[in-house]
């Protein structure tokens, strides 16, 4: 990666940087053991996994509830929580074996986070910023998840370069969502020398 780890860690973890340090090894060691994480992912889990979740940071509002659904080894969702102390976050997570590791995790990192087992679908709640890495499409995420999405939040969707077609996907085939929707674009984050990041924001009307 263009970017050291030293300078990530120092650059956006702030006051957490033993806890993302660790972070890095426990998913490089648990979480390859119990499958939450490729074989080969090794050597990647700096610049493929927690500097990809670094860019979305930067589009969430102080002191705000934020629901990470999907949250799997806990990405994107522990990543925000040690680059922004400032925010409650929750983690969603289907699977009972996810949910034990995130337990774990998060006892072992000594931070306050909350852990819910369930689907989205089925999930109640509301919060000012709902985010998803991996999960969907974006037209079925954004019907799964857009009623724990509060007046005037967003979902965040963490996407590749099929970003804007996702995008316009959505707009076909979950129109009710967009019923709702203030406003839906694509963000292309350019943060330090960090690669080039897409996030799609759908904007629930206040």
């Amino acid at each position: 990666m263009s970017v050291s780890r030293e300078t990530l860690i120092s650059t956006y973890f702030g006051q957490r940087q033993e806890e993302i340090t660790r972070y890095g090894e426990i998913l490089g060691s648990w979480g390859i053991e119990r499958g939450l994480i490729g074989p080969k992912e090794g050597d990647r889990i700096w610049d493929r996994h927690i500097a990809n979740c670094i860019p979305i940071t930067s589009l969430i509002a102080q002191n705000i509830r934020l629901l990470d659904i999907g949250s799997g080894a806990g990405l994107p969702g522990i990543v925000i929580a040690l680059a922004r102390p400032d925010l409650k976050v929750t983690l969603l997570e289907p699977l009972q074996r996810r949910i034990d590791f995130l337990q774990e995790v998060v006892a072992e990192l000594g931070i306050e986070v909350e852990i819910k087992r369930g689907r989205s679908d089925g999930f109640k709640g509301s919060f000012e910023v709902v985010t998803a890495r991996a999960v969907a499409p974006l037209p079925k995420l954004a019907t799964i998840s857009w009623h724990l999405v509060a007046p005037g939040g967003s979902l965040l969707a963490m996407k590749g370069e099929s970003a804007v077609d996702e995008l316009a996907a959505a707009k076909v085939e979950a129109p009710k969502v967009f019923k709702k929707a203030a406003e839906s674009k694509v963000h292309e984050i350019n943060l330090g020398e960090l690669p080039t990041a897409r996030v799609v924001e759908i904007k629930k009307a206040g």
